[in-house]
């Protein structure tokens, strides 16, 4: 259960608690799972206090009553902190090793220590939401030619415009996923547009690439479990996607069911450890356990080859995972590589602790009749 959720729950159960002592119990809690592993979870009162004024910038009655020579560092750069406390970067993200080569390895375990912002994607009404936008007076900043914007944590736009109607929340590397698609032109000479969306899971891909293709594009989504299906039909509902296909069907499973047709793009954001989005769930770091990369390595192969019959000649086959480990991205890439007519287009590592958002991968490959010997 993500920890946001149980704490909700525990706040409804214990009434004793006023808004300001819920607001410092969570940031107390937050605070620990992002320094946890640096502390060798070790659950004290004094780490509990020293991963809360790492976490924090600023004043707080807390530390001036329990830690008051760290008062005056509140407000230090995080590197001075994590000195006082007698940390290391590293400490916080213990499976350095794991990452790929191209990570800036300080840089991503200093992200844990953030919460990472709030994205929106706006969909076809742009000046409608930017007024909207406007007229709240809230704090946003502009990206991506104004498509993308970003509020701070907490910020709830839920009261400011129609979610999935207007805009969809999505991170800002979510919304990068598909960007070969566009830079290529690959629909410009296409009357219509196969999509299966193979993992479609709440169908936020699913809708970015309808937004993309606009009127070409016949759709089907698959995933493993009616519910997640049923969630992703009501998302679609709200968002105004009437004409699509789905079934249920367990992918990495070749004998159950799989689609009746092929398609021109397959997209299938894996299953994953879901490293790159940790910063925003910290509790997943802490109780994180290693072996799980290489369950999901497998599982995700599985997946890919089984999905990857369906694809036409000349289509294209999204792997997305919003990990970062090399296990789960390059390698499985370099399986998919292997499979007969698999052509690599793209790879990128889509690193988001520069402006607070999750980190993804995605690779491009292109189904050819048959490889050149």
């Amino acid at each position: 259960m993500p920890f946001s959720i149980f704490i909700k729950q525990f706040f409804s159960k214990e009434k004793k608690y006023g808004s300001k002592d819920r607001k410092q119990i969570a940031a107390l809690c937050y605070s620990y799972f992002r320094v946890g592993l640096a502390l060798k979870k070790e659950l004290t009162e004094k780490n509990i206090i020293k991963a809360f004024f790492i976490s924090t910038h600023e004043p707080s009655a807390l530390i001036q009553a329990l830690q008051p020579e760290w008062d005056n560092g509140i407000t230090n750069p995080i590197e001075d902190k994590m000195a006082m406390a007698g940390l290391s970067f590293e400490d916080i993200f213990p499976f350095t090793g794991e990452l790929n080569d191209v990570a800036d390895t300080d840089a991503f375990c200093q992200s844990f220590l953030t919460q990472p912002g709030l994205f929106i994607r706006i969909r076809p009404n742009k000046n409608v939401v930017v007024e909207k936008i406007k007229a709240a007076g809230v704090e946003y900043s502009s990206l991506n030619n104004d498509n993308t914007v970003q509020f701070t944590s907490g910020t709830n736009i839920e009261n400011i415009v129609a979610i999935d109607k207007e805009v969809v929340i999505q991170d800002y590397n979510s919304q990068q996923v598909f960007n070969y698609i566009t830079a290529n032109n690959f629909s410009s000479n296409k009357k219509e547009i196969t999509v299966w969306d193979c993992c479609a899971a709440s169908g936020g891909k699913s809708i970015l690439i309808y937004d993309l293709l606009n009127e070409k594009i016949k759709l089907t989504v698959s995933d493993i479990r009616q519910s997640i299906i049923a969630n992703l039909q009501q998302r679609f509902k709200n968002a105004g996607i009437k004409n699509y296909h789905h079934f249920i069907a367990d992918i990495s499973d070749d004998t159950k069911t799989s689609p009746a047709s092929n398609y021109d793009i397959i997209i299938c954001d894996a299953p994953c450890t879901g490293s790159g989005t940790w910063s925003r769930t910290p509790e997943q770091l802490y109780f994180f356990d290693t072996s799980s990369i290489e369950k999901f390595s497998t599982l995700q192969k599985k997946i890919a080859v089984n999905a990857l019959p369906h694809l036409n000649n000349d289509g294209l086959f999204f792997y997305i995972t919003c990990s970062v480990f090399k296990k789960e991205n390059e390698e499985v890439v370099d399986y998919i590589s292997k499979q007969p007519g698999m052509e690599l287009l793209e790879m990128k590592n889509l690193f988001g602790y520069e402006i607070k958002a999750d980190s993804m991968f995605v690779a491009v490959f292109r189904k050819v009749s048959h490889k050149a010997h």
